[in-house]
C-alpha cells in the first residue's frame, strides 16, 4: 500500500549529497550565521546546538569545542559555532541539530537557484507509476524534512513533491533501529506493517526495518558501499524493476 524511500544510495547519488549538498552547507555557515542572527528560526538552531555541543563534551567527542556565551559578542559565538559545526559535518553526523541548521542554509541555496536536487533518471517515471496505481510514497531520510522538501521540490524534472505523501527523518529516530520503523508503520495507519516497501542502500536499516515487518528491498546505485555476500535481501539497481 505504501512505499517508503531512502535518498542517499537511493533516490539520489551519494555523490550528490557529499560532493555537493554537504561542501555547500559547510561553505555558508558562517555566512548564514551571519546574516540571519538575531531571526528566531536562528536562535533555535544556535539553541539546539549549544545543547549538543554541551552533550559531545561531557563524552570527548573529537572535534568539539566549548561555544562562546552570548555575551562574548556576535563574532565570538558565530567562530566558535562555525568550528563545531564543520566538525560535525566532517564526521557525517546524523543529529538533529546539524540536520535542521543545514536545511536551512540549504533553502537559501535552492532559493537562489545555486542548487539543484538530482535524482536518479528511473526515479520521476516510478514516483508517477506508483501514484497511478494508487500507492503512496513516503521519505525517510537522515536529512531534515525541510531539506527533503527542498531537494525533491526543485530537481531537474521539476517539482516531484506531488507524488509524494510525507517526509520522515531523524525526528522520528534512527535509522537503524527497528522501533523508528515501528513508529512510520503507526503513522502510515496501515493494517499490517508488512503492506509498507521500504527501499535503502543500507544492509542496517534494512534489517531495522525487516524486524519491524516492512517488505525491504535493497538499492544498489553507483558509488554505494559494497554489501556484504549472502545478506539475505532482494535488490535492484532501478525502481522500474520494482
Amino acid at each position: 500500500h505504501c512505499v517508503v524511500l531512502d535518498i542517499e544510495g537511493t533516490t539520489t547519488p551519494i555523490s550528490f549529497v557529499t560532493d555537493v549538498m554537504f561542501p555547500y552547507a559547510r561553505d555558508n555557515v558562517r555566512k548564514h550565521l551571519t546574516s540571519t542572527y538575531d531571526s528566531e528560526e536562528t536562535k533555535e538552531d544556535i539553541k539546539l546546538l549549544r545543547i549538543q555541543v554541551e552533550e559531545d563534551l561531557k563524552i570527548g567527542v573529537v572535534g568539539a569545542a566549548p561555544v562562546a556565551p552570548d555575551d562574548a559578542g556576535k563574532e565570538e559565538v558565530i567562530s566558535s559555532l562555525v568550528a563545531n559545526v564543520e566538525a560535525m559535518i566532517k564526521a557525517d553526523r546524523k543529529i538533529t541539530s546539524l540536520k535542521q541548521l543545514q536545511g536551512h542554509i540549504w533553502r537559501t541555496g535552492f532559493e537562489r537557484k545555486e542548487l539543484q536536487g538530482v535524482v536518479f533518471e528511473d526515479v520521476p517515471e516510478a514516483l508517477k507509476n506508483w501514484q497511478s496505481q494508487g500507492m503512496k510514497v513516503y521519505i525517510y531520510s537522515s536529512g531534515s524534512r525541510e531539506a527533503q522538501r527542498l531537494l525533491f521540490g526543485h530537481t531537474s524534472y521539476g517539482d516531484l513533491r506531488q507524488f509524494l505523501c510525507g517526509f520522515f527523518d531523524t525526528t522520528t529516530g534512527n535509522k537503524r533501529e527497528a522501533r523508528s520503523y515501528f513508529e512510520i508503520s503507526q503513522s502510515l495507519g496501515v493494517d499490517n506493517p508488512s503492506q509498507i516497501l521500504f527501499i535503502t542502500d543500507v544492509l542496517q536499516e534494512a534489517v531495522a526495518a525487516k524486524s519491524a515487518g516492512f517488505e525491504v528491498i535493497i538499492s544498489i546505485r553507483p558509488g554505494n558501499a559494497p554489501l556484504p555476500a549472502n545478506h539475505g535481501f532482494r535488490t535492484i539497481s532501478s525502481f522500474s524493476e520494482i
